[in-house]
């Protein structure tokens, strides 16, 4: 099991760079560029809050559970 982090389909969808997002939500495009990359081991509510409402989204719009395929 994992989640994956969809942040860069969101910000296509709403034509936004990482540094227009970084900007917005006030972090670095370094740690911006980390979650994006599904490098991030977690992440606060309030950066999450932040980015949902920066890119008028729901957080379940940018997390997703990926089952371990031996789980199917």
């Amino acid at each position: 099991m994992r989640i994956v982090v969809n942040l860069d389909v969101m910000m296509a969808k709403r034509k936004m760079s990482l540094g227009e997002l970084a900007q917005k939500v006030d972090i670095t495009m370094a740690n911006l560029s980390i979650l994006k990359n599904n490098k991030a081991r977690a992440i606060r509510f309030s950066t999450l809050e932040a980015i949902c409402a920066a890119l008028d989204c729901q957080p379940g719009d940018i997390l997703e559970f990926v089952p371990d395929e031996e789980a199917r």
